[in-house]
């Protein structure tokens, strides 16, 4: 089927091919740009303007540190808004008709677990976009290119790229065959149940207390922290996690509390 993008899309997409022609990037661009025709093999995907693609993958810091408009958008973020907009709505459609017996918070849950950074941070593992993302040596150095937010926000941009390079049909089969893949057995895995949100259910069923999480420290270079978190649930039950972020030592936290509490 012939995909025929509206002028409003067609100008934007534009914006985004003449920002990429414009540039004259450091020599390591062209080895990035040929390395781009594995990964369209990867995704099974070729892109019929590959500037999208470029743009989907290059990252804020690497525009900031080697163009003087850095002030400009960023077409990664921006392609990332319109990515998460478009995942949305497909995952959506995909558990109403996969789920037709399911009421609307079942589906509302699983749907937030495909969508989560963490989700998408392990299908962007399988694609190895770590290999593809445009970063500064500053960002890349701090270890950036497998930083959740990065890698999750790149599958989003990506998706955007394709829908503005060919269409919904064709981001619909992206997120179909590359991000829905195995998802039922993918959203039992420890990292992507939600403890902290069993566990404040647990205990307003019970109309008890909700938990009281307290930051106890924070170790090691600012780059690769380790957050240390203890999760007080009345007077009697308290339990310590830690984790690469404040949002992991909590969801540790609260995983031991619920294994404690035999949830």
């Amino acid at each position: 089927m012939y995909y025929i993008m509206s002028s409003k899309l067609k100008k934007i997409a534009a914006q985004i091919w003449d920002y990429f022609n414009g540039k004259r990037m450091p020599e390591p661009y062209e080895k990035w740009e040929k390395s781009l025709a594995q990964l369209q093999k990867r995704i099974d995907y070729s892109f019929s303007d590959t500037n999208l693609l470029k743009a989907a993958l290059t990252h804020k810091s690497y525009l900031r540190r080697h163009f003087d408009d850095h002030k400009a958008p960023s077409p990664f973020e921006r392609m990332e808004f319109l990515g998460d907009s478009i995942l949305g709505f497909i995952i959506s459609k995909e558990l109403f008709i996969a789920h037709p017996n399911e009421q609307e918070g079942k589906l509302s849950k699983l749907k937030s677990k495909i969508v989560s950074e963490t989700y998408l941070t392990l299908k962007a593992q399988n694609l190895e976009l770590n290999k593809y993302i445009l970063l500064s040596p500053e960002e890349a150095a701090s270890g950036g290119a497998n930083k959740p937010s990065i890698l999750s926000d790149s599958v989003e941009a990506l998706i955007c790229a394709i829908y503005l390079d060919s269409g919904i049909a064709a981001a619909a089969r992206f997120i179909k065959v590359h991000v829905l893949k195995d998802y039922s057995e993918l959203i039992t895995r420890d990292e992507l149940v939600n403890y902290k949100s069993i566990l404040q259910e647990y205990l307003q069923g019970r109309n008890q207390e909700p938990p009281k999480y307290v930051t106890i420290s924070e170790e090691g270079p600012e780059h690769q922290k380790t957050f240390v978190v203890e999760v007080k649930v009345g007077s009697k039950l308290s339990c310590v996690g830690k984790g690469n972020t404040k949002k992991s030592a909590h969801q540790e936290a609260a995983r031991l509390a619920c294994q404690k509490l035999g949830i």
